[in-house]
């Protein structure tokens, strides 16, 4: 075997949730490139079959799921679902998720609810759902998106809660990686920087100071250079790590 044969995840199922557009989307474009036949898990139906018909014209194989990741029976129907239609999950990449700039004084206990239960619980329900069948087996790999804001505080901006939910996440990734290693399930998260999407507002120029020009690098991150780090986490080639946070900033945390 190869270094690159390493990467490949043929015959595999994996499950990225939220990857219908983003750095879900390129994830789950990059694991399916490697082979492996991809769960599209999200809320937006009509997002999933676009992102679905998008990596079938590419000629990959993937399929939708609708779930919400706060609802543990979603969760699980999920899972029964993508096991019926592909087998069982050998990756799940935990990347649904939400933020929201928010001033500490005024933010609305719902709001926080709200985020905490796509961000930190939907993590943990879908990870304790998936690697039920995984620890079983014996064998899997899960994949947390966490960020670089669990490990700073970001300015100019206020968002005390979403950098919380992070930290959180990636602890939450040691705890399970050390838990679960006896069963040969690996756990690893990784923290990326500023990333070019869709819905980020990172040209706006009274945010440009902070998130551009203060990175060592200079510029942020599109989903194609988040996508790689993925892979390497889910597939052999990461075969002895367990339990870390890949930081992926382009130096942010460096100051």
């Amino acid at each position: 075997m190869s270094v690159l044969d390493k990467f490949r995840l043929d015959g595999r199922v994996a499950v990225v949730t939220g990857g219908n557009r983003g750095i879900g989307r390129g994830i789950a474009q990059a694991l399916a490139e490697a082979g492996a036949t991809v769960a599209i898990a999200a809320r937006d139906e009509e997002r999933n079959e676009r992102a679905v018909a998008e990596l079938h014209a590419a000629g990959l194989q993937a399929f939708a799921v609708r779930v919400d990741v706060s609802e543990r029976s979603d969760l699980e129907r999920m899972v029964e679902e993508v096991t019926r239609t592909a087998g069982p999950v050998d990756v799940l990449v935990n990347n649904a998720g939400i933020g929201f700039h928010a001033d500490a004084l005024t933010l609305p206990d719902d709001e926080w609810d709200r985020l905490f239960a796509v961000n930190l619980q939907g993590v943990w329900k879908a990870s304790q759902v998936v690697a039920r069948q995984m620890v079983e087996r014996r064998t899997g790999s899960i994949v947390n998106i966490g960020s670089m804001s669990g490990l700073i505080v970001n300015r100019p901006q206020w968002h005390s809660p979403y950098g919380v939910s992070k930290a959180a996440v990636h602890h939450l990734t040691r705890s399970l990686a050390a838990e679960w290693a006896p069963s040969k399930v690996r756990v690893n998260a990784i923290a990326p920087g500023y990333v070019k999407t869709e819905i980020a507002d990172i040209d706006l120029p009274e945010y440009r100071h902070y998130w551009v020009d203060e990175v060592p690098m200079q510029r942020y991150a599109s989903p194609d250079e988040i996508s790689p780090c993925a892979l390497y986490l889910a597939s052999d080639a990461s075969s002895f790590v367990t339990g870390s946070v890949m930081v992926v900033d382009g130096g942010y945390t460096l100051w």
